[in-house]
C-alpha cells in the first residue's frame, strides 16, 4: 500500500468519524468511547495531539480498542451498541486529563478496556491483568513444546535404530539429534 492508498483510508475514516461525532476536533484532548449492550457499559479513554487523527487511526488499527471498534462498529440509529464518541479539549497536562476520565468512567461503572491508568510518563500502571502479548518467538517455541510432545507419544510404541550395521557419522549425529528431542523420557526404547 503507498502513501497515497493510506492518507485516503485516513480520510475515509475521518469522515466516519465526523458522521458519529460532528465538530470533532484536529486538535489536542481526550476522548471517551462508550458503548452498552444487554445491560452492560463499556469504555475507552484516550489521549491526542489530534483527536480526530487519532480516532481515524483507531479505525485502521490492531491493538485491543482497535479491533473492538472493527467488530462493534460505531454508534448509529442502525447500530445501537455501536462506540458513541465524546471529546474534551485540553492543551496541556493530558496525562493527569486522561487518569482523572479514565477514573470517572470506571467510577460510573464502565467496564474499562483501556490497559493502562493512562498517562504517558513515569509510573504508568497496568489497569487490568492483562497477559504480555506472545510475538512469534512464543509461537516457535510452543510449536517446538506441541511437536516434542507428540514425537514422544509415538515414540513410546516403537523402537529406534540406526538402519546399517556400521553406522557413519550422519546417522550418528541425526540419531543424537532425535535423542535429544526426546530428553528425559526413559520409556522409550532405543535399539
Amino acid at each position: 500500500m503507498n502513501y497515497k492508498q493510506i492518507y485516503a483510508i485516513k480520510q475515509q475514516n475521518q469522515k466516519r468519524i465526523l458522521m458519529a461525532c460532528p465538530g470533532c476536533p484536529e486538535r489536542s484532548g481526550i476522548y471517551m468511547l462508550t458503548r452498552e449492550e444487554n445491560g452492560f457499559k463499556y469504555g475507552y479513554v484516550g489521549q491526542a495531539k489530534n483527536i480526530l487523527g487519532r480516532l481515524a487511526d483507531h479505525l485502521n488499527g490492531y491493538q485491543h480498542i482497535d479491533l473492538s471498534l472493527k467488530k462493534h462498529g460505531l454508534y448509529s440509529a442502525e447500530n445501537p451498541t455501536g462506540w458513541k464518541i465524546d471529546f474534551m479539549r485540553f492543551d496541556s497536562d493530558l496525562d493527569a486529563q486522561e487518569q482523572y476520565y479514565i477514573k470517572l468512567y470506571a467510577d460510573k461503572g464502565y467496564q474499562m478496556r483501556n490497559k493502562t491508568v493512562g498517562g504517558q510518563g513515569q509510573g504508568k500502571t497496568g489497569l487490568d491483568n492483562s497477559k504480555a502479548p506472545k510475538g512469534y518467538y512464543d509461537g516457535l517455541k510452543q510449536g517446538y513444546k506441541n511437536a516434542q510432545r507428540d514425537v514422544i507419544k509415538w515414540m513410546k510404541h516403537l523402537n529406534v535404530r540406526i538402519k546399517s550395521n556400521k553406522p557413519n557419522k550422519i546417522q550418528e549425529k541425526a540419531l543424537n539429534k532425535l535423542l535429544e528431542f526426546i530428553e528425559g523420557e526413559n520409556d522409550i526404547s532405543i535399539s
